[in-house]
């Protein structure tokens, strides 16, 4: 055959629906684990109490949330180091053991809520088996999936459990909704100056921004892209695609948020089911008010949030501790090549299964989460500004002034919110 006769190879284009897929990556996870049973819980206290007065956080929340954990990246991707090594390596000691001391207290207490919350919830879908059964099992097969499976299969796991969380979408709409007053309460902020209103609004803001978020997501983007790049190829490739897949999961996440306070401020409040105190509380009222598909779907969700944010929890848990201590690190790693970081993983799945048999619930554990997460949420967002504009640590990558800005804000809102917790507390 001539050779002009030879047709050249065709490259075919995948589909859109493929190609988004395969952008999707740290960003997605950690901004799908935000919304785990503890924070399902949050949201649907919020609405069932308040109705929709509090739909409108969602849109304030998702700036917030998404500058703090685009620096967050920016920090793993520019230096090649989890967010607890850079702040090992730049700034004192007490700093670091500050955070240490506040944030992983924060994350039992945060895995052990979670837990519980899906131990009860798969209690009520096969009531023949004890919470505590679940609990136990749930523990069980997360260790062995997160030592066992490779970074890449782990990953591709907790991207498929977050399209779980799509039925929150679903849920609203299998009961009548007045379209006009879901938009007023969307666009139109509304504060009741009321104590327990202000403790909503602080929880939300909690759970929407929590500390061990920046650690997951610095250290993901390690893993994701490991080893040194050129400043070229980080800031015309790596970056940009950061930023979509930054963007993307916060906006999935406050759009699972919104959706599941508009569960509960219609099904929930208008029927007059106000006292929301647990995830279960919240699937059980939903049974006989929106129907049985309405409660499976809500349940679903629980227990696929919740296997994607125990994870996340006690990886970061061990990101931490390892960076800390000098330990090999990485869920990249096998067992034998990096054998404290993962043993930290097992030990603090355990100790939040333990912490459920000590008498101190999931609502206690969430509140001192809470109390616990702003105090060290206001000082880490302090420390990622200062990382992100100092120009040895991130070179010409540093903030933007609109980063900075809305950084600075957040700064000041998650302090005055501490503020406000601990003197309505205490």
């Amino acid at each position: 055959m001539a050779a002009s006769k030879l047709s050249p190879p065709v490259h075919k284009k995948k589909p859109f629906l493929l190609r988004f897929w395969k952008l999707l990556g740290p960003g997605l996870i950690t901004g799908a684990s935000d919304d785990d049973p503890s924070g399902i819980a949050t949201y649907s206290q919020a609405g069932a109490r308040f109705g929709l007065a509090t739909l409108w956080t969602s849109l304030a929340a998702f700036p917030l949330m998404y500058v703090v954990q685009e620096m967050c990246a920016r920090i793993g991707l520019v230096t090649n180091r989890g967010l607890a090594g850079v702040v090992k390596d730049h700034y004192p000691r007490w700093v670091l053991y500050g955070v240490i001391a506040f944030s992983c207290p924060a994350i039992l207490l945060n895995i052990s809520a979670d837990i519980a919350g899906m131990g009860a919830v798969a209690n009520l879908i096969f009531p023949q088996v004890p919470a505590t059964v679940f609990s136990i099992f749930f523990v069980a097969l997360l260790s062995y999936l997160m030592v066992v499976l490779p970074y890449r299969r782990l990953a591709a796991i907790m991207k498929y459990l977050c399209i779980v969380l799509l039925v929150y979408l679903v849920v609203p709409f299998l009961s009548h909704q007045h379209l006009g007053n879901v938009l007023w309460h969307t666009f139109v902020p509304q504060i009741e100056f009321s104590r327990e209103f202000l403790l909503v609004l602080v929880g939300i803001l909690g759970t929407t921004i929590s500390p061990y978020l920046f650690f997951w997501q610095t250290s993901m983007e390690v893993e994701e892209m490991h080893g040194p790049k050129k400043a070229i190829v980080l800031d015309k490739l790596i970056l940009p695609r950061m930023h979509k897949d930054v963007g993307i999961g916060m906006f999935f996440s406050v759009l699972v948020m919104y959706f599941i306070t508009l569960t509960a401020g219609t099904v929930l409040h208008e029927s007059g089911l106000t006292e929301i105190e647990t995830v279960e509380d919240a699937a059980k009222a939903l049974r006989p008010l929106a129907g049985n598909f309405s409660y499976g779907l809500f349940a679903l969700g629980v227990l696929g949030t919740g296997l994607l944010a125990v994870p996340v929890l006690a990886g970061s848990l061990s990101y931490i501790l390892s960076e800390t201590f000098g330990w090999k690190e990485g869920l990249n790693k096998k067992f034998h090549q990096a054998r404290e970081f993962y043993i930290v993983i097992i030990i603090a799945t355990i100790l939040g299964l333990g912490i459920n048999f000590t008498g101190i619930g999931p609502v206690k554990a969430l509140l001192y989460t809470a109390v616990l997460y702003g105090v060290t949420a206001p000082v880490l967002i302090g420390v990622i500004l200062h990382i992100c504009n100092n120009r040895k640590i991130m070179q010409t990558f540093t903030n933007g002034r609109l980063t900075n800005i809305i950084g600075v804000l957040t700064l000041l809102l998650m302090g005055g919110a501490a503020v406000l917790l601990l003197v309505l507390l205490f």
